[in-house]
């Protein structure tokens, strides 16, 4: 819900630090810089695990800061590919999948809440992706969320929304259960609502 708010705001920030990024006689690519952003997630599944939670915290904003710079280097050197926008969903969705884990490591009394959480977490990017392969084979496009190599269906529970959820459970762990539960509800609230504008979308482009 909160992404092209977001996008407005980091956009500009990010293509300007991409632009100083590529000028570094590092060799710097988008790819590296999303798989570092990878290996940052790790970290925080990793710290988080082991209760160190603004350490966690400081490594997941590393990973979210990469996920966002890895785009604009692509975009500033004119090298987006389909490799880049594979590895770029598949470390996301891991991410996101281990997180909740890292939290039942740290405290097993967390399971049936992480469980519920993951289940959401499930649903929504099988909608995601599964309205994503229909979207190219129907040749349906959107640019809502920023240009994109796959349509993406916006909802109630987005990226910003994510990132603000685990932002708030790395700095208040004991309220990881009740947390969860209630944003499981708004993913879930939002995987009815991608389902809709899915099948509202395919029936639009039949006609």
């Amino acid at each position: 819900m909160l992404d092209p708010l977001m996008r407005r705001l980091i956009d500009p920030p990010l293509a300007k630090m991409a632009a100083m990024v590529v000028r570094l006689p590092l060799g710097i690519s988008a790819n590296k810089v999303t798989l570092a952003g990878f290996i940052f997630g790790l970290v925080a599944c990793g710290m988080a695990a082991k209760g160190h939670f603004l350490a966690a915290l400081g490594a997941l904003l590393l990973n979210r800061l990469a996920d966002g710079l890895d785009g604009a280097i692509a975009r500033h050197n004119g090298a987006e590919s389909d490799i880049g926008a594979y590895l770029d969903i598949v470390c996301d969705f891991i991410i996101w999948a281990l997180l909740p884990l890292a939290f039942i490591a740290h405290a097993p009394e967390n399971a049936f809440a992480a469980a519920l959480l993951l289940s959401s977490f499930a649903m929504s990017m099988t909608v995601f992706l599964a309205f994503a392969i229909m979207a190219e084979k129907n040749g349906l496009e959107s640019q809502a969320q920023g240009k994109k190599h796959f349509f993406y269906l916006s909802g109630l529970a987005e990226g910003t929304e994510t990132i603000g959820f685990f932002v708030f459970v790395m700095l208040f762990p004991a309220y990881f259960s009740v947390g969860a539960m209630v944003f499981a509800l708004i993913v879930g609230v939002s995987v009815i609502g991608r389902i809709l504008a899915a099948l509202s979308s395919l029936t639009q482009s039949k006609e």
